[in-house]
């Protein structure tokens, strides 16, 4: 069916970039702009010519997390933490996260309603990854007001949640060395790359990175599923007559939500791109929601379609940087969907509150999202 998003989405306005300028440069020819899915994945994959390298300034620790490393280090520190995100690892922490869903919910049922964002989206990953690496749970509002610093539009906060995030996760680290536990940054505190330990900035952007990418996408994600659930009711029919079809659902969120919308690169050397020529050291913004929603590729892409299959979306990158989590992201979110319509199947959304999105140009993020659960 084909959705009117209200706006949420500028399907439009893609359309026509990838139709009239599919590769174009800003005013001042200082970055360009990808948006069809071709150009978007050559960008993403070939890593010899458009680097994830941003910016070499020492003040910040998410320029030393794999997000922004190259081969051969981005092969050397992915390695470190692969073994926390195996299949196995994360099917072990199903009953863990069905836990934490049904408490979320338990709560919610007392009110009769609940903000999927603030009370269900947002909380469970949080959760699960604050776990994993071993920190606090007390800090949970704060873990997620840093989140959306990170991803927001205001370089003043981006700025001060990681000068924030630094003396936190130095504090932690330090005392990891000096009493060892069960979790992720002990592993990051033990670890060697070529006999030698990580940098302080490499541990402290390795958590930065992994409590955000741990909670965005999945939040984005969640409450992606609820809105369409809610907003189509063909799609809400099948889904409870046949539990099986939430994986493919959730597929087609990244595709046509995209919760990551953008991302960048630099160009390394001189290279041609559709015809235009881009320069060594110029920025290249690379627009996955536009990619997700190319014609060549996908037929009929502003038709929400459950059954689509093949879904090749790069809702959770390519190559060697894709989503690292994506196993974690999925089981997450189909245990909140399989749960939320088990409990509430006829839940539906308070319509009185106006959509919203956060000031996000990366991600797709809704302020809240009110249900009324009966």
């Amino acid at each position: 069916m084909e959705w009117n998003t209200n706006g949420l989405l500028p399907l439009e306005w893609f359309r026509k970039m990838r139709t009239e300028s599919p590769v174009v440069a800003t005013e001042g020819n200082e970055a360009w702009h990808v948006f069809k899915y071709e150009d978007v994945k050559a960008v993403f994959t070939n890593y010899e010519v458009f680097s994830s390298q941003g910016s070499s300034s020492s003040e910040e620790p998410i320029e030393s997390s794999i997000l922004r490393q190259d081969p051969p280090k981005h092969r050397q520190l992915r390695k470190l933490v692969s073994h926390a995100f195996t299949p196995r690892m994360i099917e072990s922490l199903a009953p863990k996260i069905q836990e934490i869903t049904s408490s979320l919910l338990d709560e919610a049922e007392k009110k009769g309603r609940i903000d999927i964002v603030a009370d269900l989206a947002s909380p469970l990953p949080i959760t699960v990854i604050a776990e994993m690496l071993g920190v606090s749970m007390e800090d949970r509002e704060r873990f997620k007001a840093w989140s959306d610093a990170l991803v927001g539009d205001d370089g003043d906060a981006y700025y001060q949640c990681q000068r924030e995030m630094s003396e936190y996760f130095a504090e932690i680290a330090e005392d990891r060395r000096q009493h060892p536990q069960d979790d992720l940054i002990t592993k990051l505190v033990e670890a060697r790359i070529d006999n030698e330990h990580l940098t302080d900035i490499e541990i402290i952007g390795f958590c930065i990175l992994l409590l955000v990418a741990g909670n965005e996408t999945t939040t984005n994600l969640i409450s992606s599923a609820v809105l369409a659930i809610d907003s189509l009711s063909e799609v809400r029919s099948e889904l409870l007559a046949d539990r099986s079809l939430i994986p493919g659902a959730l597929e087609e969120v990244f595709r046509y939500f995209s919760p990551v919308q953008t991302m960048f690169r630099r160009v390394k050397e001189d290279t041609v791109l559709r015809g235009q020529e881009l320069k060594q050291g110029q920025i290249v913004n690379i627009w996955m929601v536009s990619a997700n929603h190319d014609e060549d590729i996908f037929e009929q892409p502003d038709v929400f379609n459950i059954h689509r299959n093949p879904n090749p979306h790069l809702g959770l990158g390519s190559g060697i940087h894709y989503c690292l989590g994506s196993q974690l992201a999925r089981m997450e979110s189909r245990i909140a969907i399989e749960t939320l319509l088990d409990r509430f199947p006829e839940y539906r959304r308070d319509r009185s509150v106006e959509l919203e999105r956060m000031d996000s140009r990366m991600m797709f993020a809704l302020k809240e999202l009110p249900i009324i659960l009966r």
